[in-house]
């Protein structure tokens, strides 16, 4: 879900200058067509310029968006008239239909924001590293590190790690793990989580197995490993837990898990 800033003079809710954007998830904030409104207008993914009705006046406040400095993308709202003069330099991203449906709207919002967020990750080239502790995941090279040793990891191996270290702290059951990292079209069971998560364990080694922290019963996350070292009474007690619930999912080797 973006959140979008419709500049508008119609009074009318956003859903009837687009009625596309009532069947949108999307959160819609609107304000006036007016340059001063640019002085206090909220952070937002997506500008919509509303050119129906004053096409001139779209133009200019195309225009005067593009010289504050801002890199949101502005698509430019229009009638089938007025596709027929607007121009490259009047500053927007994308013109679109006040009446095109809810696929093609969002189809164009989230190219859009794609087209900036690749743009900003472009210029970083540190946007596409995952750093959780000492555990490094580049995204761009298919390549992790824990401290300065590199992992051999398979496809699924090094996917299930990146999740995990995307949301340090956070718990994800069996099946949430298998529906963000193996699709919502994988038909395995979750026991191949458990597979996959003992081979990273082992892949890690026995100083940071304790990186991918089971909580009983429900499922498995990312820890931050304790400043106190490992010597420290919580570590233990997560690699009793670990124990524990390893060796209630021992299953024997799966063949069909990835490798």
């Amino acid at each position: 879900m973006s959140t979008l800033l419709l500049l508008t003079n119609a009074l009318q809710p956003s859903a009837e200058v687009m009625p596309a954007l009532a069947l949108l998830g999307h959160q819609v904030r609107i304000l006036p067509a007016e340059g001063s409104a640019l002085l206090e207008a909220p952070d937002s993914d997506l500008l919509l310029v509303d050119g129906r009705q004053d096409l001139a006046g779209a133009r200019d406040l195309c225009r005067l968006i593009r010289t504050t400095g801002t890199d949101v993308p502005v698509l430019l709202v229009v009638t089938e008239g007025g596709l027929s003069v607007v121009a490259h330099d009047w500053g927007m991203d994308d013109v679109v239909l006040g009446t095109c449906g809810p696929a093609e709207l969002e189809a164009r919002i989230r190219l859009a924001v794609s087209r900036l967020q690749a743009a900003h990750d472009a210029a970083d080239p540190d946007a596409h590293v995952i750093r959780s502790g000492e555990v490094v995941v580049d995204e761009a090279t298919y390549t992790a590190r824990v401290g300065p040793r590199t992992l051999d990891l398979t496809f699924k191996e090094f996917e299930l790690l990146k999740f995990l270290a995307q949301h340090p702290g956070r718990v994800f059951s069996r099946q949430q793990l298998l529906q963000e990292v193996w699709g919502y079209d994988y038909f395995g069971g979750t026991r191949t989580v458990d597979v996959h998560v003992r081979r990273l364990r082992a892949k890690l080694g026995p100083e940071h197995e304790t990186l991918i922290g089971t909580v009983r019963n429900v499922g498995y996350r990312f820890v931050l490993p304790s400043k106190r070292g490992l010597d420290d009474p919580a570590t233990a007690e997560a690699r009793a837990t670990q124990a524990a619930e390893d060796a209630a999912n021992q299953v024997p080797r799966e063949q069909n898990a990835e490798r």
